[in-house]
């Protein structure tokens, strides 16, 4: 096309469950990972975050009941995280130059994945202080 416009995308006419398929959605969901992984520097911070709760979890041995916690936060995390990636980049690619409107979106978007990192840390305290013994 020579307007710029990415080409369509036409829906597979068998799309039935294969293997192959499997396979290549798990290689297309790895590579949008690896995207938000390179280009977001926040997904570092929720990484180290990530590293540090595991490595606490590890050293202080906390229980199961912790763990389910510690994991619940963890992937609310970067769920929000992805997906934030997600709307910024799509806003990006559909409305490049600068929209009030589209900043107001993205803000949001943002503000959704501080308040799962903010609910994450408090998580992270109330399941560790136990442990500190405080």
């Amino acid at each position: 096309m020579s307007d710029g416009a990415p080409p369509q995308r036409t829906p597979s006419v068998n799309s039935g469950f294969s293997v192959s398929g499997r396979l290549k959605s798990i290689r297309h969901a790895l590579a949008g990972l690896g995207f938000m992984l390179r280009t977001q520097h926040n997904a570092w911070l929720h990484l180290a975050a990530t590293i540090l709760a595991a490595a606490a979890g590890l050293a202080l041995r906390i229980g199961a009941n912790d763990w389910r916690w510690l994991v619940v936060a963890i992937v609310m995390v970067w769920v929000a995280e992805a997906m934030n990636t997600a709307f910024e980049h799509l806003c990006d690619v559909v409305a490049p130059q600068f929209h009030a409107s589209v900043k107001l979106s993205k803000d949001i978007a943002a503000g959704a994945v501080l308040i799962t990192a903010l609910g994450a840390a408090v998580l992270g305290v109330l399941v560790f202080l136990p442990y500190l013994g405080l």
